[in-house]
Formats: structure tokens, C-alpha cells, sequence
């Protein structure tokens, strides 16, 4: 009996020992070399849809990878998520809800939380001069179009109607020598916005959204990521491929502490955000709708001045002038006080950008106390004075009384 208790305990020691480990599964292990399928921003939710949309598992997952020392390219999209679920957390944004192809009423209260963020992150740290910027010039940018209750109603009191209505009398009435330079974002507006539809309306301003929000999910990680570790973290999305050349240069001019390198970085991370983020967007929006898309974008370019103090709107900066050689009398002009470009069209947007937009708000960031007090004013009332219907009878006015022919 002793004998065979001995050879029992034996054998179960010796099956132990012969039996493999089974080691425990990393938490990063399904988070590797995933790609960021929603990195444009087009629908609900984060980056992609195996991963959490919670702080704590992808916290866990990161430190885990770290530790093990895996490659940051390899775990790229889940260090981009948790700062992105920081992003949202700390914006009051619930990200998984956040869906722009849902329409204007689902996200309504989001559309607005996103700008209010970047007021956030700007009051934060004065240094962060395109956080500030984001928020006064995307704001006003797109409050013409913006309707939280029914976007139907935009079109019902007869808001882009109406302006269509206008050029295309004053076009009737302008020597037809002359309108074979006028810009065809013009005609295009007289012929096409009078037959503008709640549809076509509600298109765009989904696009907007997912516009608004590729810009989010790009450029406020990196800030996250900044205001919690410091370079550090920026060193680590640029070695996983997350931020590239120019965004790291841009985060240590900031980091630098000069007014050159936060001025430096201002320019780069603008440019980013408009020749690489929704520069291929602002293309598709403006070929959509067969022709109706082109007609929104230049709408919005007569429509949307930025707020930054100093800023011309786009149709004072560049407003259209035509001239005929060949008018009976003499040479002929046509003076129109609406803009020779579309904020479509990316060199013509870059060129206002550079020129206007951004020297202005540079004036503005580096007086602490003004900008302060542009930051402190409540969102609501930097969006009730861009939207379009409340500068309607102003632009309608402006039409009337300065669209001009004049003799050379």
C-alpha cells in the first residue's frame, strides 16, 4: 500500500512536470497591426471595431505591449485609440455614438462639444495656437449651416433660395458682354440654388460632419497625448507611424518654449489639417450631388467668415471683378462683392488661409489676455452670429448695393 501511495505521488509529480505551461494571452494580443478603418472619420465609434472604446482595457493593453517590448508600429491604431478615448472622455464626447452618417439631430450636441473642446484645450495651454484657432474659425465656418432642431427649416424660409434668387436678377441685369467671366461658381449658385432641397442640405451637412470630425480624430490625440507625457508621448505616435516628419517637428517648436516654434507650429499643424486631413474630402464633397455640391461649398464661402477678429470675410479679401474689352462705349467692369474663390478648391483656400486667417489669429495668440476673453464667450453666441440666416439680410444687402458696372 505505501508502496503503491509512493509510486501515485510519483507519477502525478512526474505528470506535472510534462504537462506544458499554458501562458497567459497578452490583452494586446488581437490589438496588433490593426488598421484604423475609421481613421476618416465617416461613421460611429473609434478607429476600428475590435477595439474597446474604454480608457482602462486599452490602458492595460498599451502598458502590456510596452512592456513586452513590441515594435510601436505593430500597436499603431490602439495607442492612436487610447488617446483618441482620452480625447472624447475629456471632451464630453461619447464616441461610439458619434456617427455623422446618422444626420444633424444625432449629433447634434456633439457638432457643438467639438469646438467647445478646442476652447478647452486652448485655455489649457496658451501655447497650443491651432487648438484656439479650431475653435473660433471651424465654428463660424460652419454655422450657416448649422440646425439643431430641423434642418428643413433652413431651407423653407427661403435662406439659399433667396440668395440664389438675388444673383441670378442681378445677373439678368448685368451687359451681357460681361458675363462671360463671370465665375461659374456664380451662375452655378443663380442657376442651381433656387432648387436647392432639404435632401441636398442635409447631404452636406453630413459631410461637414465627417469633416469635423476626421479633424478631431487626427489632430486632438496628439494634443492629448502632448498635455499628458510631454514629448514622450508625441515620440512615441511618431515612431508608430501615427504622426509623421512635420507633426513632430511642430510639437517640439511648441515644446521649445519660443514664439517662433508655436508660430511654426500653428502653420504646420493648419496645413495638416487642411492639404492632408480633409483636403481629399473637400474634392468629393464639391463633385457630389450633380452640381448641388459645388453650389454648398461656394455657399458657404459667401456665408462663412471666420470669427478670428481682424479676418476679412472671403468676399472682401478676394471679391470677384470682371472686365470687357469689347463693351459698345468702351471697356466695361463688373465689381461683385462676392468671392473669386471656393473654399473647395485647395491652393485658393490655402492662399486665404495663409494670408488672412492665419496672421490675424498668430496677432490674437500672442496677446493672452484678448484671446482669453474671444475663448470665454459662450459657444452659442459665436454660432447664432455666423449662422448664415442671421447674416442673411447683411449679405443680401451688400449684393444689392455694391454690385456695380463701372466704365474703365
Amino acid at each position: 500500500m505505501r508502496r503503491y501511495s509512493i509510486a501515485l505521488l510519483l507519477g502525478v509529480v512526474l505528470g506535472a512536470l510534462l504537462t506544458p505551461v499554458a501562458h497567459a494571452v497578452p490583452s494586446y494580443a488581437g490589438y496588433l497591426d490593426l488598421p484604423a478603418l475609421n481613421g476618416d472619420g465617416e461613421y460611429g465609434g473609434g478607429l476600428h471595431p475590435q477595439l474597446p472604446t474604454a480608457q482602462p482595457p486599452l490602458r492595460e493593453a498599451l502598458t502590456q505591449a510596452r512592456a513586452d517590448g513590441i515594435d510601436p508600429s505593430r500597436y499603431a491604431t490602439l495607442l492612436h485609440q487610447y488617446w483618441l478615448v482620452l480625447a472624447t472622455d475629456n471632451a464630453d464626447i461619447d464616441l461610439q455614438a458619434w456617427a455623422p452618417e446618422r444626420g444633424v439631430a444625432a449629433n447634434s450636441a456633439t457638432f457643438s462639444q467639438v469646438y467647445v473642446n478646442y476652447f478647452r484645450l486652448a485655455a489649457t495651454r496658451s501655447d497650443l495656437y491651432w487648438a484656439g484657432m479650431a475653435g473660433i474659425a471651424g465654428a463660424s465656418f460652419a454655422a450657416g449651416f448649422y440646425d439643431v432642431g430641423d434642418v428643413a427649416g433652413v431651407v423653407s424660409v427661403g435662406g439659399i433660395h433667396e440668395l440664389g434668387n438675388v444673383v441670378a436678377d442681378l445677373l439678368r441685369a448685368t451687359p451681357p458682354e460681361l458675363l462671360i467671366g463671370v465665375p461659374a461658381d456664380i451662375t452655378g449658385l443663380a442657376a442651381l440654388g433656387p432648387r436647392l432641397t432639404a435632401a441636398d442640405l442635409a447631404w452636406y451637412q453630413t459631410r461637414l460632419m465627417i469633416m469635423q470630425k476626421h479633424i478631431f480624430i487626427d489632430l486632438v490625440p496628439m494634443h492629448e497625448a502632448y498635455l499628458a507625457d510631454g514629448m514622450a508621448g508625441i515620440d512615441e505616435m511618431y515612431a508608430a507611424g501615427v504622426l509623421d516628419d512635420g507633426m513632430r517637428a511642430a510639437w517640439s517648436g511648441i515644446d521649445g518654449g519660443t514664439e517662433a516654434g508655436r508660430a511654426d507650429a500653428l502653420v504646420a499643424m493648419a496645413d495638416r489639417e487642411q492639404n492632408q486631413i480633409i483636403a481629399d474630402q473637400w474634392d468629393v464633397t464639391a463633385r457630389g450631388r450633380a452640381g448641388m455640391g459645388r453650389v454648398l461649398t461656394y455657399v458657404t464661402t459667401v456665408a462663412g467668415k471666420p470669427a478670428v477678429p481682424g479676418t476679412r470675410a472671403p468676399g472682401v479679401y478676394a471679391p470677384v471683378t470682371v472686365w470687357s474689352p469689347i463693351a459698345a462705349g468702351g471697356p466695361l467692369g463688373l465689381r461683385m462683392p462676392l468671392p473669386a474663390f471656393n473654399w473647395a478648391d485647395r491652393e485658393t483656400r490655402w492662399d486665404y488661409i495663409t494670408a488672412d486667417l492665419l496672421p490675424r489669429h498668430h496677432d490674437l495668440a500672442t496677446d493672452p489676455a484678448r484671446a482669453a476673453s474671444v475663448y470665454r464667450e459662450p459657444f452659442a453666441v459665436k454660432l447664432d452670429r455666423g449662422r448664415l440666416l442671421a447674416r442673411l439680410p447683411d449679405i443680401i444687402a451688400d449684393l444689392t448695393t455694391q454690385w456695380q458696372v463701372m466704365p474703365s
